[in-house]
């Protein structure tokens, strides 16, 4: 472990250190203007960065073109510093302004703090990531920047060391780019920090990461949080001994002190970027001016002596001694410097507060405008113009104000018919979908490499197309999908050298080499990070979790980071990851897998595809592969040994998503399903024929997106009956496919009989062989149920059976 000397860097001019002066002081007055504007009611909620200034700083001096940072919401100065934010859109971005110009980071869609470079041009294209300094888009939950941080940094192993990827030169220079993570020192009690720290180590990536540790998480003390009370002690054993042995570099270095940390940067960079070791740097020392947030005082919890050292060890005073005791400036120059900043800082957030309330006025000063008009026009005069009058009134109006106001408004005017309540309604429908673009937009791609703009690609066969296990039409997929773009790569548990647990990449990695087909530790959480990180980068990861059940350790990464990156960058930013994991029918409590309820509701940006058989898996990996979009895919864990044909054409057939396949037709009722339980629908509609019940079986092949061209709805207009049947918990994918048909499709005004659900028990399967038929649907209980819907309608025709 290192301890950075303190000297001066005889690299650093007296100009650069008092910019750098400069800039941490502008960066310490936006904090404290931000907690005043949070105060004033004029944002929700203020969250800073006070207290870091003079390390990020230093870090920012070694952070160059090409390089990635993924932080958490402290990192203002570093942004500022590096040139990727200015003071108006740290402004801009705390107002929440949803112009992607004056809030580029989320157009306003993510509190403040939360940062990120856009790396698409407005079309959704890739800009030259090489040419820019990068930031990946920061998100909340603690820790949770650490599984794409070693996405970040592998990547850069990729492009260094496979020759084929060399010619994507957008992307990366040889390898040479690092990730730079930030973490608080609380945060890295979480098991992703671990997770991640320890799978950089292994993997020998260029991932440098910063403990910012100002001895606090929010107000429980480094004692509760840390062994030893520090992250860096508890860490020594990874610090490698030598250059042949495999590890880290560890460096201490104190928060307040500038020359020491430019030291410990240039030297833990050098590091990471030449010999692709990874990097702890442990920033010690470091002070909370503010507390942790704008919804607490500090005060509270911590001791008046250490609100006294705080005081004494802040790092803009302490690096204002050390210019002064080194002779850089004198006292009258840094007042100077500080007065400039206060000034350069008011005017900041003037001019931010300014162009957010004006893209804010017209709709404001329209919809008085129009509620006059109305009133006049009215018989209801006094109602409207009450609802005017608090319109008006209205402090610090928003967008939801006017729109609010209208519509309590067009309530006393329904039987009315004049122009004024024409013009009232256009308004409202013109507003609400200018605030769809605002709010709602960019949950999906919206570029010309959309998933649903994939041209569908029929499978193609012939008599002499061969029968194998679905395994095989798998691997033969896998195989000329790698064959044909180097950028694709796979990892995860066993997919290496034994090809899979089901051996769909059987070979491939002999054929392919360690590279493109690669093993990992057990650590669902950072191999999904390791996908969104170098998804980022421009590459297209396949990473796999071995068991469906095992997504429940990677669901949050999947949820918070990549499911939401396109949303809440307003299309600034891409991860076209692909999820493969395998579920459904196997006896068992954790290998029986069917928790789709819960992936639905927790992934809403990602796809989630659900084929029947190992050949629509196929179709689905080539369709994805076109596309920009991140996916999970779900294969039926009983389905690699059962026999398919190969397409001829494995290479190009794509399955588009979103349609439904009707794999048997029928006359009276609608059966809705999919994955394995297409199979037992299947076997049970065949039954249903021997007593005169003609049902058809729709296969939904994509749960997210779900039928966009309502085939289920046309399919109940004929039927009049519909059973939603799979194998979730009650109350899971059944009722979300109920939704979606009855509610949405509105295939209520269809029915004859009510919709029904057939779902698995809300436990899950026990381990005996008997275990998935008295759990989960069967063939049987799909007759009854269908059987016992029939027998409703007709009870003649279908006597009840017991």
């Amino acid at each position: 472990m290192q301890t950075a000397e303190v000297s001066i860097n005889q690299k650093l001019t007296s100009e650069e250190i008092l910019n750098d002066y400069r800039i941490a002081w502008e960066s310490r007055q936006a904090s404290l203007a931000g907690r005043k504007e949070v105060f004033m009611g004029k944002a929700k909620f203020g969250i800073f960065g006070d207290g870091k200034e003079v390390a990020q700083l230093a870090m920012a001096k070694f952070f160059k073109a090409g390089d990635f940072r993924s932080g958490y919401y402290r990192d203002q100065t570093f942004m500022f510093a590096i040139g990727e934010l200015t003071l108006q859109q740290y402004f801009a971005q705390l107002y929440a302004h949803t112009d992607v110009e004056a809030e580029p980071s989320t157009a306003g869609r993510a509190m403040n703090g939360h940062f990120g470079t856009r790396l698409l041009d407005e079309e959704g294209n890739w800009k030259d990531l090489t040419k820019q300094k990068n930031s990946s888009s920061d998100i909340s939950p603690t820790a949770a920047q650490m599984p794409r941080l070693v996405g970040l940094a592998y990547a850069s192993k990729l492009y260094r060391q496979n020759p084929e990827l060399q010619q994507f030169d957008t992307f990366s220079v040889n390898g040479n780019e690092v990730a730079f993570g930030t973490i608080g020192n609380a945060s890295t009690s979480e098991g992703m920090f671990f997770e991640a720290i320890n799978a950089a180590g292994v993997l020998q990536i260029p991932m440098l990461v910063s403990v910012w540790d100002d001895g606090y998480g929010i107000s429980v003390p480094a004692e509760y949080q840390t062994t030893k009370g520090s992250i860096s002690e508890i860490l020594a054993g990874f610090q490698r001994n030598s250059k042949e042995e495999q590890g880290y570099e560890i460096f201490k270095v104190k928060g307040w002190d500038y020359a020491a940390l430019c030291e410990a940067y240039e030297a833990a960079v050098r590091v990471c970027r030449e010999e692709h070791v990874p990097v702890l740097i442990h920033v010690e020392e470091v002070t909370q001016p503010q507390g942790h947030s704008t919804s607490g005082s500090h005060e509270r919890y911590k001791s008046k002596e250490r609100l006294d050292w705080e005081a004494d060890f802040d790092c803009l005073k302490k690096m204002r001694e050390w210019v002064l005791e080194s002779g850089i400036a004198t006292e009258e120059q840094l007042d100077q410097i500080e007065e400039a900043a206060k000034e350069t800082v008011k005017v900041a957030r003037t001019n931010a507060w300014s162009e957010f309330m004006a893209s804010i006025k017209s709709d404001h000063e329209d919809a008085l405008r129009l509620l006059n008009n109305l009133a006049s026009a009215s018989e209801h005069i006094t109602e409207v113009t009450a609802i005017s009058e608090e319109l008006r009134k209205t402090l610090n109006p928003v967008r939801s104000d006017a729109v609010r106001a209208i519509r309590k408004a067009l309530r006393y005017v329904r039987d009315e018919r004049n122009e004024a309540k024409h013009e009232l309604v256009g308004w409202l429908e013109q507003t609400l979908g200018e605030n769809a673009d605002r709010f709602n937009s960019y949950l999906y791609s919206q570029s010309e490499e959309s998933a649903l703009l994939v041209e569908e690609v029929k499978a193609e066969f012939d008599d002499n197309s061969p029968v194998v296990d679905g395994r095989e039409v798998l691997q033969a997929c896998f195989d000329a999908i790698l064959a044909r773009d180097p950028r694709v790569f796979a990892i995860g548990e066993d997919v290496g050298k034994i090809g899979d647990v089901n051996q769909a990449f059987a070979g491939l990695q002999e054929k392919y080499g360690e590279l493109r087909v690669t093993d990992t530790g057990i650590r669902e959480c950072t191999i999904i990070g390791q996908g969104i990180g170098a998804s980022l980068r421009g590459l297209r990861p396949i990473t796999e979790i071995q068991y469906l059940d095992y997504l429940l350790y990677a669901i949050q990464i999947l949820s918070d980071d990549v499911a939401c990156l396109q949303y809440r960058t307003k299309g600034g930013q891409k991860a076209p990851l692909i999820v493969r994991t395998r579920g459904h029918r196997l006896e068992g409590i954790w290998h029986s897998g069917s928790p789709i309820g819960m992936i639905l509701n927790s992934i809403r940006g990602m796809h989630v595809l659900v084929p029947r058989d190992m050949t629509q898996a196929a179709g689905f990996y080539n369709t994805l592969l076109k596309a920009d979009e991140p996916a999970l895919v779900i294969e039926c864990l009983n389905g690699y040994r059962l026999k398919e044909r190969i397409p001829n054409n494995i290479a190009e057939f794509t399955v588009p998503l979103g349609q439904p396949e009707i794999i048997k037709e029928g006359t009276d009722i609608t059966i809705v399903t999919y994955g394995s339980m297409c199979r037992i629908v299947m076997d049970a509609a065949k039954q249903l024929e021997e007593f005169g019940i003609s049902a058809e079986v729709i296969d939904v092949q994509t749960l997210l997106p779900f039928d966009i061209n309502h085939m289920i709805s046309d399919s109940i207009r004929k039927t009049n009956r519909v059973l939603f049947a799979d194998e979730d918990v009650p109350g899971g994918a059944t009722a979300f496919m109920m939704q979606q048909v009855v509610d949405g499709q509105e295939a209520w005004r269809y029915l004859d009989s009510k919709p029904q659900c057939l779902t698995a028990h809300a436990h899950r399967p026990p381990y005996s062989s008997d275990g998935d038929y008295f759990s989960k649907p069967n063939t049987e209980d799909v007759f009854e149920t269908v059987y016992d819907i029939m027998h409703e309608a007709d009870p003649k025709a279908y006597p009840v059976i017991f």
